[in-house]
C-alpha cells in the first residue's frame, strides 16, 4: 500500500493555494473526463489527450492529483511509483489552465507528489517534455530538476530519441528528493551536504 505524506506541503505553498482558493486533491475516476474536456484547449489546440490513460485516474490515484477552485478545474498532476526501480517515481503529466498559469499551482502539485514519493522511499523522481515546450524545460528546470543527457540534440537541448515512442524525442528530467544542507564557509555557498 503507498503511504500517504506525513508531511504537509511547505508553509508557503499551502498559504498561496488556501489565498487562492485552491484545493489539491487526489485524482479519482470521475475527473477523466474532465481532465479530457480541457487538456486539448490548455495546449493550445495542440492534441493531448491520447497521452493521457484513464489508469493513472483508477489505478494510480493516491499518486495523481487535481487542483480546483470551487468546481472549476484549476490543474491535474498524473504520476506514479515505479515498480522496477524502488526508489524512482516519475511524473507522466501536468497541466494547468491558461489563466492560473504562474500563480504556483503545478509547483504545489509537483510537492505533493514528491512528498509522497518521499515517504515511499523514492530519492529521485523523473518527468519529461517535448522539446518544443520551452515553458515546461523552464519550469522544470526552476523547479529543481535537471536536464539528463541525451543521445541527440534539438535547438541546443539534450533529447533522448525514440522516447517515449520510435520517432518520438523528449527531454528527460531527474530531481534528487535526498534532504541536502548547504555547506557554507565563509559566508559563501561551497557545496551541498547530504542530511
Amino acid at each position: 500500500m503507498i503511504q500517504e505524506a506525513t508531511t504537509d506541503l511547505s508553509e508557503r505553498r499551502r498559504t498561496m493555494s488556501d489565498d487562492q482558493g485552491i484545493t489539491i486533491r487526489n485524482a479519482a475516476p470521475r475527473d477523466y473526463r474532465r481532465v479530457l474536456a480541457v487538456v486539448d484547449d490548455w495546449w493550445g489546440g495542440r492534441v493531448m489527450s491520447h497521452c493521457l490513460s484513464r489508469v493513472f485516474f483508477e489505478h494510480f490515484t493516491t499518486t495523481s492529483f487535481v487542483a480546483e477552485s470551487g468546481d472549476r478545474l484549476v490543474a491535474f498532476l498524473t504520476g506514479f511509483l515505479s515498480q522496477t526501480f524502488d526508489r524512482e517515481a516519475y511524473v507522466h503529466f501536468v497541466g494547468v489552465s491558461p489563466e492560473r498559469r504562474r500563480e504556483g499551482v503545478a509547483s504545489a502539485l509537483y510537492d505533493r507528489f514528491c512528498s509522497v514519493a518521499k515517504a515511499n522511499g523514492c530519492t529521485i523522481v523523473r518527468s519529461s517534455t517535448s522539446p518544443i515546450n520551452r515553458m515546461s524545460i523552464a519550469f522544470h528546470l526552476a523547479a529543481g530538476f535537471r536536464m539528463e543527457p541525451g543521445n541527440g540534440d534539438f535547438e541546443g537541448v539534450p533529447v533522448r530519441l525514440d522516447y517515449p515512442l520510435p520517432g518520438e524525442a523528449r527531454v528527460l528530467f531527474t530531481r534528487n528528493l535526498a534532504a541536502r544542507r548547504l555547506l557554507v564557509e565563509d559566508g559563501l555557498v561551497r557545496g551541498l551536504l547530504a542530511s
